[in-house]
Formats: C-alpha cells, structure tokens, sequence
C-alpha cells in the first residue's frame, strides 16, 4: 500500500475583515509521520502557509470546537452547506497583534482525505520511531545545530 496520501482542494481565505477568497491546499499525508497532516496553502503559484496539522485534532474539528493555541478549528453548518473552519494565529505584527486567518474548507472533502489517511495508518495504530527520531536529533548536536 501507498504509503502517502496527497489532495488538493480549494478552500476559502479570510484574512481581516476581507471577503472570502479561494485558495488551493494541498494536504499531504506521510505513514513516516503518522500523526501529522502537512497543509500548503498557495494561491497564484505561490506559497502562503505550511502547517503541519495533528491529524486526530483535524478529525476532532470536524465534529466539534478544538484547540486552543495557534491552530483551532470548529464546524460550521450554513443549511445544507457543512464547512470546517481552521484558524491560524501566526508571528507578531510591529502593532502588538498576531498575524490571523481563517479558512473554510467544504468539511465532506476533508473527511474524505482522512478516511483515506486511515487505510494507510488506522487511528489507534500510529507508531512513533523512537530511533530514527533519536538518530536525527544525535546528528544535528554532532554538526552544531543543537
């Protein structure tokens, strides 16, 4: 089985008091890490934002408000129209706020990608490698980035 999991879907930005814009996101899931979920958000060839997303905190926000950090997210329902909304808090601007934006994603596409993410790795059965995670953080003390 494939151990990779890739889509891309248009979601809605807003950032400030702006009307909603469309933005690609291209989610990407990797058995090697498996509690994360990578999002690139682009828009016009160029990249806006990386995050990496705790795939079960994605799961959870589908059905209910979580987080409390940098990431939220909590469904929303508008009729018949069932969206996930995630909320990303960012470095600091000179006026003493945060960078922030919300983004709308049509919640049925995102579920879909996780369900695919957990024939790869079923929830419950991700596994953490110690050694190889070990080995990295050895490597980079030993070239002085530690």
């Amino acid at each position: 089985m494939n151990p990779y999991v890739h889509r891309t879907l248009v979601m809605q930005l807003q950032a400030g008091a702006t009307d909603r814009f469309p933005v690609l996101a291209h989610l990407s899931y990797d058995a090697d890490d498996p509690f994360a979920v990578t999002v690139v958000f682009s828009h016009d060839g160029r990249v806006l934002a990386r995050w990496r997303l705790d795939r079960e905190m994605l799961q959870d926000g589908l059905r209910r408000p979580v987080g409390t950090g940098d990431v939220r997210f909590r469904p929303v329902s508008t009729g018949a129209w069932a969206e996930l909304r995630m909320e990303f808090f960012g470095a600091a601007r000179p006026d003493g706020g945060r960078h922030h934006a919300v983004v709308f994603a049509w919640a049925p596409a995102v579920e879909a990608f996780l369900r695919r993410t957990h024939d790869v790795v079923a929830p419950g059965q991700e596994r953490f490698r110690v050694d190889g995670f070990l080995a990295e953080v050895i490597a980079e003390a030993e070239r002085g980035g530690g």
